[in-house]
C-alpha cells in the first residue's frame, strides 16, 4: 500500500511541474515573425501606428457610380492623343483595319532587269519593291492613289526629308473643300502631318513616296498619288535609297 501511494506522488509531482513549465513557457520570448519586404503595405503600417484596422463599407451607389467613371466611352467621330507635344488626330475607329501581313516588308526573290537601286512600284499589287541584286529584292506594303489619280512612269529621286513639311497644292484643296473637308495652306513636320515620318520627292512632280500617320490603309486605294509606307517602313527604305534613284511606277 505505502509502495502504491509513493508512486502516485511521484507521478502528480510530475504532472505538476510539467504544467508549472507549459505555463512558465508562455512568457518566454518567441522568434521573430518574418513578415513581407514591402514596407509599405497598408496592414504594415497601421502595425506602425498601433491603431486597429478597421474596414470601411462602401456604398452601393457610391459603387456604381466609381463603375460608371471607368467605363469605357463610346469611340468619338475623331479620337486624339498627346504625343510630343503635338495632338494627333485618328481616323474614326470604325474605318480603321488591321494590316494583312503580307504587307510587311520581306525579302523576296526577284527575276527582272532592273539594276540594283532601283524602286519598282506595283500599283495593281499595292508592293514597292527594292531591287538588290543576285536575284533578290526588298518587297514593301503600300497604299497608292485613288481611282482615276493612279498614275504610271518612270522618274527619279530629286531629293530626301526627315519629318517633312505640308502645302497642299490647290487643286488638291479645292478637291476636298468640295467634299466638305478643309485642309491647312501649311503644316510642319511631326507625327501629326499626313506625310510621316520621312519623304523622298519624285523628280519635278507633286507626287512623293512618303510615311503615314494612317498605318491602317496600307494595301488600299487612298491617296491623291502620292506612294505611302508605314511609318517605320519608309524610314527604313530611305536609309537604303540615295538621291538620283529610278522609280518605276506599274
Amino acid at each position: 500500500m505505502k509502495r502504491t501511494f509513493f508512486v502516485l506522488s511521484c507521478l502528480a509531482a510530475s504532472m505538476l511541474s510539467g504544467g508549472m513549465a507549459e505555463a512558465g513557457d508562455r512568457y518566454r520570448e518567441r522568434p521573430p515573425v518574418l513578415v513581407s519586404p514591402d514596407l509599405s503595405a497598408p496592414w504594415v503600417m497601421q502595425l506602425r501606428s498601433g491603431s486597429p484596422a478597421r474596414a470601411v463599407p462602401v456604398p452601393r451607389r457610391k459603387l456604381r457610380s466609381l463603375e460608371a467613371q471607368v467605363q469605357v466611352q463610346p469611340a468619338q467621330r475623331t479620337v486624339t492623343r498627346r504625343t510630343q507635344a503635338r495632338t494627333v488626330a485618328y481616323a474614326p475607329a470604325e474605318t480603321r483595319r488591321a494590316m494583312d501581313p503580307k504587307f510587311l516588308p520581306q525579302q523576296v526573290a526577284y527575276a527582272g532587269d532592273y539594276k540594283p537601286g532601283t524602286i519598282v512600284i506595283d500599283t495593281g499589287s499595292k508592293f514597292l519593291y527594292l531591287i538588290e541584286g543576285n536575284g533578290q529584292a526588298r518587297r514593301y506594303g503600300v497604299g497608292v492613289g485613288k481611282e482615276g489619280m493612279v498614275w504610271h512612269g518612270t522618274q527619279t529621286v530629286a531629293r530626301k526629308a526627315e519629318w517633312p513639311d505640308w502645302r497642299p497644292p490647290a487643286e488638291m484643296i479645292a478637291r476636298e473643300r468640295a467634299n466638305g473637308r478643309n485642309l491647312p495652306a501649311y503644316m510642319p513636320g511631326g507625327p501629326a502631318n499626313p506625310l510621316g515620318a520621312r519623304a523622298m520627292y519624285l523628280g519635278d512632280t507633286l507626287y512623293r513616296i512618303h510615311g503615314t500617320n494612317a498605318p491602317w490603309t496600307i494595301g488600299t486605294n487612298v491617296s491623291s498619288g502620292c506612294i505611302r509606307l508605314r511609318n517605320e517602313d519608309v524610314v527604313d527604305l530611305y536609309e537604303r535609297v540615295d538621291v538620283g534613284a529610278k522609280v518605276v511606277v506599274m
